[in-house]
């Protein structure tokens, strides 16, 4: 079994000031200051990806904008305000990977969000100043790895998912890293009420981890049809493809018919490595092929994201009490 004692008790103190047990998902072209400032005032933990900030010069002025507004928020409160974290993408496609972690290590960044490859430099360079590394995860010996460079935490990316999701039961994948590791774990898959929020808790995660739900919200980033698009969606409106980005994510079919590929193509497509893409004339997964997890039946309307956070948080302490009887 790995233990991750330390690890633990720093993110037994960070959960300890939230409102619910959730983090944020970054969203790419989705998630931006003005979310995470409202997930952050609202008791979860905002994260955005560092690749959202454009050009990269611009991640300097959100962190400052962001560390700021919510010290001056705490200023007025004389409460902590949640943390906020930063993903960062560290596969060799990422040119911008070590200009953006000098940035998160200036600002001291408290949870630095990991993915698409092993984050040993992202590690070793977060661990100086003190914050926290969580690495996204599909499977079991993914999970190895990022342990063995040291991160403090799993983000276990099960079935359901927006973006780059797995293909898991989140009852299999918890299991599985539960039997040999007794570290901080999040869950994430079509996560976006409080009854989810528990049920991860239950099956034995620390936080949950939603992003779909914070889409249709007036602080995110994403285009109004974007939003739109998620409002109207229904589960079978989801499509689990490669065809994009090289690696398998789920997207809304509405965006696929909309920018005119053949649909039956995007289910049949075959992962590539990512970073190339053979048809410079396919539409661009994120920002022409809009992304959405498994969850979009539960949007209703474009609304603010501490709206969400609050029913989230209502539902999340009424099924406790039900449940607890």
């Amino acid at each position: 079994m790995i233990e991750h004692d330390t690890s633990r008790k720093r993110v037994e103190a960070l959960k300890a000031g939230l409102k619910l047990p959730l983090i944020g998902a970054p969203m790419f072209l989705a998630s931006g200051v003005e979310l995470v400032v409202a997930q952050c005032r609202a008791g979860i933990i905002g994260t955005f990806p560092a690749l959202n900030a454009r050009p990269a010069e611009q991640l300097d002025a959100w962190l400052t904008d962001i560390t700021e507004r919510l010290a001056a928020d705490a200023d007025v409160t004389g409460a902590a305000p949640a943390p906020y974290g930063v993903n960062l993408i560290v596969n060799d496609y990422n040119t911008r990977l070590e200009e953006d972690l000098a940035t998160v290590e200036r600002h001291k960044v408290p949870l630095v969000i990991t993915s698409l490859s092993a984050p040993d430099k992202v590690v070793a360079a977060v661990h100086g100043y003190g914050g926290l590394v969580f690495h996204d995860v599909v499977k079991a010996r993914h999970a190895r790895r990022a342990l063995a460079a040291g991160v403090d935490g799993l983000i276990l990316v099960a079935a359901g998912a927006g973006g780059h999701a797995g293909t898991l039961s989140p009852f299999a994948l918890v299991a599985e890293v539960r039997a040999f590791y007794d570290g901080p774990l999040v869950l994430s898959g079509a996560i976006a009420n409080g009854r989810a929020v528990l049920a991860a808790e239950a099956l034995g995660c620390d936080f949950a981890y939603a992003g779909t739900v914070f889409i249709p919200t007036d602080e995110a980033i994403a285009p109004e049809a974007h939003k739109a698009m998620v409002v109207a969606a229904a589960s079978d409106d989801i499509l689990y493809t490669p065809l994009f980005s090289g690696t398998h994510a789920n997207y809304l079919v509405p965006s696929i018919k909309a920018a005119g590929v053949d649909l039956e193509e995007a289910r049949l497509a075959q992962p590539k490595r990512m970073g190339g893409r053979s048809d410079p004339d396919r539409p661009r997964a994120w920002s022409e092929i809009w992304s959405a997890g498994q969850a979009v039946a539960q949007s209703h309307a474009t609304e603010p994201a501490a709206d969400i956070i609050a029913r989230l948080t209502a539902q999340y302490h009424s099924a406790r009490a039900a449940l607890c009887g």
